[in-house]
């Protein structure tokens, strides 16, 4: 078996060329325009935060119709809802977090847009509910009790798995950004997590190339160890400069090894074979003029599939014999050669 691939990508990931030191340097480009250059571009899903589809403003019959009529159009240029996230840490009110914050007031306020986000989710006809605990975390770590806001992490986990019993929750964790210190910053710390909610078979992880690097961590080895459990049920797929910012760069634009080694990991364990997607969570170089501002996201799947027909002619028979002659200096130059072309 092998895996199955299918990409999908976010709004968001169309930007205007802001950055975390500067405004915007382009003009907007029209929702409709992105979903239709999705479909052009051989996407299959949108990836959406609650606010991305729906104004949230709106009265709940409001939103109900402008999501029937979403989701219609959607289905009219062969597009799906990969999944939701309820995108807490852009909200004011949450800024001293969403459900870890010490008043129980914003709590209840965090899980009831959550709740709501759910409710989207089955409106749009996905049960993936996406989890990243942005702020989650603190600036000074006695802020927060830190032992207390993994319990309330947990409450929340477990809130809305009672709140629907079908959704799954896929959680995307980041050591850093925009809090110095975010609680549960790895996969693993978050896996560690879900098997203590009310229902584990429901809770496992979407991973971020760039957030992998940025806890120094090799982003294949993550994905190694979610496939190893069964718990991969989604990827952000980008690149990344190093212990910066997070940087979100075309997938394999500066570490082709690490993408080549993400890529051989997700086609010899077949992800996508659960309907699984290749979602890529990239972002327009500022210097990138407004017509060139749709390159990085078909170089990257591009690159993504340029890439797969490296790992499906890699001998694997050579492999396990370098392996278990542990010469692993050949083994090395045989990939090396593999990703130059040369035999």
């Amino acid at each position: 078996m092998a895996g199955i691939f299918r990409f999908s990508f976010g709004p968001w990931n169309i930007h205007e060329g802001a950055d975390p030191f500067g405004p915007p340097v382009r003009e907007s480009i029209e929702f409709w325009e992105k979903m239709e250059f999705a479909a052009r571009g051989g996407f299959e899903g949108i990836q959406f935060h609650d606010d991305d589809a729906v104004d949230l403003n709106l009265s709940f019959p409001k939103q109900e119709k402008k999501l029937r009529e979403l989701k219609s159009r959607l289905n009219s240029l062969g597009l799906e809802a990969e999944f939701i996230a309820p995108r807490l840490w852009e909200d004011p009110l949450f800024v001293d977090g969403g459900f870890t914050a010490n008043d129980p007031k914003i709590r209840e306020r965090a899980l009831a847009r959550s709740k709501r986000a759910v409710d989207i989710a089955r409106m749009l006809g996905t049960k993936r509910i996406v989890l990243w605990p942005a702020r989650e975390g603190t600036y000074c770590r006695e802020a927060k009790d830190a032992k207390v806001a993994i319990d309330y992490f947990l409450e929340y986990i477990n809130a809305l798995l009672e709140y629907d019993k079908e959704i799954k929750i896929l959680g995307e964790m980041k050591p850093n950004e925009p809090m110095d210190s975010c609680f549960s910053p790895t996969t693993g710390h978050f896996l560690a997590l879900g098997g203590y909610s009310a229902d584990p078979e429901r809770v496992g992880v979407l991973i971020e190339s760039a957030h992998a690097v940025l806890a120094n961590l090799e982003p294949s080895e993550e994905m190694g160890f979610a496939l190893a459990l069964g718990k991969l049920w989604g990827i952000h797929l980008n690149d990344q400069n190093n212990l910066k910012f997070d940087q979100d760069k075309t997938f394999g634009s500066v570490n082709l090894r690490r993408a080549f080694s993400q890529v051989y990991l997700l086609d010899k364990y077949n992800y996508g074979h659960s309907g699984e997607y290749v979602g890529l969570d990239i972002k327009v170089m500022r210097t990138q003029t407004q017509e060139n501002s749709l390159k990085h996201l078909i170089y990257s799947k591009d690159i993504f599939l340029m890439l797969l027909e490296k790992v499906r002619s890699v001998d694997e028979v050579k492999l396990e014999e370098l392996r278990q002659s542990r010469d692993y200096e050949e083994l090395d130059f045989y990939i090396t050669k593999q990703l130059l072309g040369r035999d």
